[in-house]
């Protein structure tokens, strides 16, 4: 019964799911984030819109594929993680989407006794919490690794440049050392 329920109500739950992720956004790009559909003006809606409706469908689903929860939460947390934000504000939206299916289906759930049901969903959401967290945990690997490879190559250029620099010094100094011949 709950499985039906939020399967007619995805739409709703969706939305709702986006808007408080959005709220986590400074105003002026939770408003861009909300108004801007098209998927080329704005590419960050469209992939995290991608991402947490392929979350939601995988929650849906008898037994979720890992592989694919892994890659529907990379396409939200990789943005995420890249942003300003501590990891419990790059990952409050999993929670939150216990939340928006309680405020969604919250009269369902009481008329029809859904709870016993609705807790085995709240379990895979926090399961998938932690999985959230892996995921972010390896982006921020990958951004530090990014860096450290950058430093090092601006390193690798600085030394090299350096060396330019002393060999031309070296020359210089050679060439004011040695007498011209028409001395």
């Amino acid at each position: 019964m709950l499985r039906d329920l939020l399967a007619g109500k995805r739409s709703s739950i969706v939305g709702k799911w986006f808007d408080r992720l959005l709220e986590s956004y400074p105003e002026d790009t939770s408003r861009f984030l909300k108004k801007e559909k098209d998927p080329f003006a704005n590419p960050v809606r469209s992939t995290i819109l991608q991402g947490i409706e392929g979350v939601y469908d995988e929650l849906l689903k008898d037994r979720e594929s890992p592989e694919a929860l892994n890659e529907f939460l990379d396409k939200v947390i990789r943005i995420r993680s890249i942003q300003d934000f501590s990891p419990s504000q790059a990952l409050a939206f999993v929670f939150s989407l216990k939340e928006v299916i309680r405020d969604v289906l919250g009269k369902e759930i009481r008329d029809h006794h859904l709870y016993e049901q609705l807790l085995p969903l709240e379990k895979r959401i926090d399961a998938l919490a932690l999985r959230a967290f892996d995921v972010y945990m390896g982006c921020r690997e990958e951004i530090y690794e990014l860096r450290v490879s950058e430093v090092k190559r601006q390193r690798e250029q600085a030394l090299r440049l350096l060396e330019r620099t002393d060999l031309v010094y070296q020359k210089r100094k050679k060439n004011e050392e040695t007498p011209s011949r028409d001395s």
